[in-house]
């Protein structure tokens, strides 16, 4: 089994979103490494340098300053460099608007985010085990809402 850390990349512009995230995933069982961006700009930006470490997964928060998580999620959706990167979407809005334009755009899972830590441990833990090679390449419309 691979013994490299699950390297997950947030873009939100909440600061206590950010904390509350860290902090969880750093008491999963499941080793990872984290960075995290205040806005779409700056996530943009990082996936954009040339010698980006590329993340396994990308929590996309959607309402984000400078450039909103969709427009990200366009964004990144043209860069052939990035066409792997699990996205999901992590968002305080649930509105089936925004679950159906996120997964027509090509998001791999919607999840809305928690009121609690231990649903946010729950869900991350389910959001990391997942065989992201099979979530890929089966996308449909009954796995891409994670509910808790």
């Amino acid at each position: 089994m691979n013994n490299q850390p699950v390297y997950v990349l947030l873009a939100d512009d909440d600061d206590d979103d950010r904390l509350f995230f860290k902090e969880a995933l750093e008491e999963l069982k499941i080793k990872t490494e984290i960075l995290m961006v205040k806005d779409g700009q700056e996530l943009i930006d990082y996936l954009s340098h040339p010698d980006v470490k590329l993340p396994n997964i990308l929590f996309l928060d959607l309402n984000m300053p400078f450039k909103s998580g969709l427009d990200c999620l366009n964004e990144i959706k043209t860069m052939r460099h990035l066409k792997d990167i699990a996205i999901v979407i992590y968002s305080t809005s649930a509105s089936e608007a925004d679950v159906e334009e996120t997964f027509l755009k090509g998001a791999n899972v919607y999840i809305k985010k928690p009121d609690n830590f231990g649903e946010l441990k729950k869900i991350l833990t389910q959001i990391i085990a997942i065989n992201w090679q099979f979530q890929t390449s089966k996308l449909n419309r009954e796995n891409f809402l994670l509910s808790f």
